[in-house]
Formats: structure tokens, sequence, C-alpha cells
């Protein structure tokens, strides 16, 4: 194959992006499909929060029964993360597998999606939460879920805000930007020697961020996630330091799409390329 034959089979392989989603689509309303994506996000967060804390709870009822009779730290983490697996595999073809507001901030962030539609995924995401946590301390009894601290995240002792706030950044922006290579279409067009089931990465960096985060902030890296037990539990400390979880998953989110969609991305050789342009006229 010569030099040009190559640089055609190249250029067949390369990949334009589609145009960015509207900011503002207000269309979507009147589209099924919406309301169906949103229902998927409700259920998904619902189920997500759900498992995911009863066994947190579940493992401090076992371990206080019997010591070291829980799923430990490594359960838990695989509890959240196995979750996200499977709900990531089963939402992504109808409302993209989101499942956290800070997912969908980030997607936001690069025009992924409108802003209508973050906006509704988010408040589906926080009232799936909310339920989800519900149900655990229906569960287990409200006596039971308010010992064992209601799987709410606060900062653990010794802990600085601070530390608390930049591990749930870099936490989220493990998440995120796994997110975006993961689901990164041009990798499918350009990398086809490379199969990526996006679920599978996206469920192994929930896990591996919890082993690291779970003694800093009991790891949030997802508001809504944060927001459910708060709202069931509801006790000062974990609404004092509630903020956390919010604020750092939105910075994390934020610099993970700058990352992954500027600097690795087209975006930043585009904008280099124009500099050069203007410098060279």
């Amino acid at each position: 194959m010569n030099t040009s034959q190559s640089m055609e089979t190249v250029g067949a392989k390369d990949y334009k992006d589609p145009a960015p989603a509207p900011l503002v689509n207000a269309g979507e309303l009147g589209k099924w499909s919406l309301y169906r994506a949103i229902i998927a996000e409700f259920v998904a967060t619902l189920l997500f929060v759900y498992v995911a804390l009863a066994t947190v709870i579940g493992h401090k009822r076992q371990d206080e029964a019997q010591p070291c009779g829980g799923v430990g730290v490594l359960g838990i983490a695989w509890s959240f993360g196995g979750m996200i697996f499977v709900l990531v595999y089963c939402t992504a073809g109808v409302s993209g597998g989101h499942v956290n507001p800070a997912v969908t901030f980030g997607l936001l962030l690069a025009r992924k999606v409108s802003l209508v539609r973050a906006v509704l995924y988010v408040v589906a995401q926080c009232l799936g939460a909310i339920c989800g946590a519900g149900l655990v301390r229906a569960f287990h009894g409200s006596a039971n879920y308010m010992r064992y601290g209601g799987g709410a995240n606060e900062l653990s002792a010794g802990y600085s805000k601070g530390a608390g706030l930049a591990a749930e950044i870099v936490g989220t922006f493990v998440l995120v930007y796994t997110v975006f290579s993961a689901t990164d279409p041009k990798r499918k067009v350009r990398d086809t020697h490379v199969p990526v089931l996006a679920p599978l990465p996206i469920g192994f960096a929930v896990f591996m961020v919890h082993l690291a985060t779970i003694p800093v902030t009991g790891t949030g890296i997802n508001p809504a996630r944060s927001l459910g037990p708060a709202v069931l539990y509801n006790q000062r400390k974990a609404w004092e330091d509630h903020w956390i979880f919010w604020v750092g998953p939105l910075i994390g989110a934020a610099a993970a799409m700058v990352y992954h969609q500027l600097v690795l991305r087209a975006g930043a050789a585009k904008a280099f390329a124009s500099w050069r342009n203007i410098n060279h006229t």
C-alpha cells in the first residue's frame, strides 16, 4: 500500500462529531422518548441507591452482631460499582445511563444533552435517590436506619473540609473522564481493534474510587446518591457537610469534560491551529 492509499484509509476511518445539542430544545418536551428516558433515570437511580445503601446498612448490622461478619469496605465498593455497571448497561440505550447528576452536568457542558433534558434528568435522579433511600429505611426499620447512619455521606473524623472536597473532585473526575472515554464514538470508529463495553470501565471506575474515598467522605461522587439518604437521615452533620457532595462532583465533572473534550480530543488542536494561523497571517 502506497502513502496516498494509507492516507485515504486513515481518512476513511476518521470521525466527525455530530452537531452540539441545542442548549434549549423545547421540542423535546413533546416527545415520548424524553419521558421514557426520565422514567429510566428515576428507576435506575432508585435501584442504585436502594442496593448500595442496603449493602452499607446490612454490613453495619452484621458487623455489630458478629465482628468481621459484614461484607467490608471491599464488598461495599463492589456493590456501588457493580450496580452502576448493571444499570448503565440496562439504561444506556434509553437515557444514556447517566444515573448521576454529575455525569449529566459534564455531558451538558460538552453539549451532549440539552439543558431541558439535563434539568429533567437531575430532578428524576434526585427523586429516585430519595425513594431508594426510603425503601432501605422501610425494609431495615427506622430505628436501625438511624442507628447505622442511614448511608448518608459525611466528612470522616480527622479530615478537613478541604480534603473532603478534593477527594470528591478527584473521584468524580475519574468517573466522568471514564464516561467520556468509554462512550467516545470516535474511538469506536478509529480504534476498532480495541473493543469497549462502556458500562464495564464505568462500573470499575466507581468501584476503584470507592476504595480510595470511603475512608474520607464515604464516597459521594454522585449528588443524588448523597441527597437521598441525607433527606431520610436528616441529621445536622449530614446537612452541614452536604455542600461538599454537590460542589466537589460538579467541579470534578467540569474538569473531566475540559480534559477529555478540549485537551485529548480535537478541541485543543483546533484552537491551537486557529491561533497559529492568526499569528502567521
